[in-house]
């Protein structure tokens, strides 16, 4: 029996380790992204490219590659969602430009506000009390941003526009995903990588078009940073500890990212964010933590 406990606590502690580690680079996102002097679809699609080769690498070593034959039905729907993911991050980085990270991180996690209330919608979830006070909450708290962002035509006020529309796409990636049903997470994500970079690719091409070659080292090795460990071993760490802990203890940890995020951008990039925004922010996280808490299932 001791033996058993043992053997859980050290799959748990095992995937607590992997989502901190997960979430915390997640958090330093915009410390890299902000060193690369690209327009924000060429990072975009540069990042899927790169993390599209470290999580394909990540598959053959562990023998993940059986279930890609699993995801042929659902390739419909995976491109999509792929599709989702590359102008969720073309919108997260183009804020970036405008704002801070801390405001653009608190904007897209306002994502799980909208997926509850279009999953009552389009999927025909049902909506509870709980559901329609978090998202009454959490919009307010995003006014509460977006009301001191200095007016429409501020730098802060169009990156928070462009965060709100990450988060939109976002949404938009879940909702699909839960479409999608049961396939294997890692496979899953290569996909959608794979996706989003058919898609960026002529985007690219037709809009910006590619100046990667006039990068500086500085931006080429925060490039290779956000690409490959930032996103594609990132993601890996997250899904790998999915599998080993609680939904509830995941949901928990999984705000250490946005923590990460607004230390990162107050001390390390030394952005300012006012009081009121932050105040804003936390509002946002909290209604968004409490949606996805089972407080019943914990006290039981």
């Amino acid at each position: 029996m001791k033996s058993l406990f043992k053997e859980k606590l050290s799959i748990e502690s095992i995937g607590r380790i992997e989502i901190i580690i997960a979430m915390t680079l997640f958090g330093t996102t915009g410390l890299f992204a902000k060193r690369i002097s690209l327009p924000s679809a060429e990072i975009a699609c540069f990042r899927a490219i790169l993390a599209l080769c470290s999580m394909s690498v990540v598959i053959f070593l562990t023998g993940r590659k059986k279930y890609i034959k699993h995801s042929i039905p659902k390739l419909h729907w995976l491109f999509l969602s792929g599709a989702a993911l590359a102008f969720n991050w073309i919108f997260f980085f183009e804020a970036y430009k405008y704002t801070s990270v801390a405001l653009t991180t608190l904007c897209e996690y306002f994502a799980p506000t909208l997926v509850v209330a279009a999953s009552s919608i389009f999927l025909k979830e049902k909506l509870t009390i709980k559901h329609i006070i978090c998202f009454i909450a959490s919009t307010a708290g995003l006014l509460m941003i977006v009301g001191v962002s200095g007016g429409r035509k501020s730098s802060d006020f169009i990156g928070i526009m462009f965060g709100i529309g990450a988060a939109c796409f976002y949404a938009i990636n879940v909702m699909i995903n839960k479409i999608t049903g049961e396939i294997e997470n890692t496979v899953k994500t290569a996909i959608q990588f794979l996706s989003a970079a058919v898609v960026l690719i002529p985007y690219v091409s037709f809009t910006c078009g590619f100046s990667i070659l006039t990068i500086d080292k500085t931006g080429l090795i925060s490039l290779m940073i956000l690409g490959f460990i930032n996103t594609g071993i990132t993601y890996y760490f997250h899904f790998s500890s999915l599998s080993k802990l609680r939904g509830q203890q995941a949901a928990i940890l999984s705000y250490i990212d946005p923590l990460v995020a607004v230390l990162v951008s107050v001390f390390v990039l030394g952005e300012s964010v006012t009081l009121y925004q932050l105040i804003g922010g936390g509002i946002i996280l909290m209604f968004a933590f409490i949606n996805e808490i089972d407080f019943e299932k914990i006290f039981n």
